[in-house]
């Protein structure tokens, strides 16, 4: 994780240029947990009310590339994403200032009144995130196997075709659950790709075991999701033997094994009837 700076330490010319679009800030909360980005504010100011304020130094490569690739996809993923109202490259940063979503982030653990809302922008996701809808976009995201380059095999790699477009971190810092509705924002479009739609919901599902949901329960939860109903079991296994290569090669293989073995609930075939996902209503919408 990058090292955070304070408002303070800022340039003085962004924070001016910030004002000068925003009206005079009033405050900025520093925000600590689940972002990448040295500069993370929850900025309140006189002319646009609270904004979400986050940037990356203009000599980090893979910071600069994350932050365009969000700023890039962000009126496809209007709607599930909060809005950029501005954006700032100088004096060495580049900057984006987004909507600020009024809620709280996702609780994944056993007993949660979360997973509904979800559920429910996952679906939505499905149907209306592809790759249809970025004929206006000057940005396309890598394909999904793109990711996995050196674990894959050239079949196992087709198997990860697909055309919708993939969020790939839902993890409980990137979704937030507002005060009233059934839906969820789901924040941070930084590490894009194309592929099959059920790639987000299984790796949700992994994030529900990492909150100690028990394995079939959180497969009865995936299990209610007709992209996860109709995956094919050939993609599901060369997604889950890439993500576990890569992660045993990155970390090694004792520090791997735990989120390995996550990932391997996802082999269990047949899938599991989704009666726990009936009984806490996670339908699909």
């Amino acid at each position: 994780m990058s090292e955070r700076v304070t408002w303070e330490e800022l340039p003085t010319e962004l924070r001016t240029a910030v004002e000068e679009h925003t009206g005079k800030v009033l405050s900025a909360e520093q925000v600590s947990k689940g972002l990448n980005s040295p500069a993370a504010f929850i900025i309140t100011t006189a002319g646009n009310g609270r904004l979400f304020f986050k940037g990356v130094r203009l000599d980090d490569p893979e910071g600069v590339m994350a932050t365009r690739a969000e700023e890039s996809l962000n009126r496809t993923v209007a709607g599930v994403s909060p809005w950029i109202r501005h954006r700032f490259e100088m004096a060495g940063w580049y900057c984006l200032a987004f909507i600020h979503v009024d809620g709280r982030h996702v609780d994944f653990s056993p007993g949660t009144k979360d997973l509904g809302p979800v559920a429910f922008t996952l679906n939505w996701m499905a149907r209306r995130f592809t790759v249809l809808s970025l004929a206006r976009a000057d940005y396309r995201p890598p394909m999904l196997a793109e990711r996995f380059t050196g674990f894959l095999s050239e079949k196992e790699a087709v198997l990860l075709d697909g055309t919708n477009i993939l969020h790939t971190d839902t993890n409980p810092h990137n979704i937030m659950v507002p005060g009233v509705g059934n839906n969820a924002y789901v924040v941070d479009w930084a590490m894009p790709a194309v592929g099959p739609a059920w790639v987000d919901m299984a790796n949700t599902a992994v994030r529900l075991m990492e909150a100690d949901q028990p394995d079939e329960d959180a497969l009865a939860w995936l299990g209610g999701f007709d992209a996860w109903k109709t995956a094919d079991p050939r993609a599901v296994k060369a997604y889950v033997d890439a993500t576990c290569r890569q992660w045993s090669a990155r970390v090694g293989e004792q520090a791997a094994s735990h989120s390995n073995r996550r990932f391997s609930v996802l082999l269990e075939y047949p899938r599991t009837e989704p009666r726990a996902a009936r009984s806490r209503g996670l339908r699909d919408t």
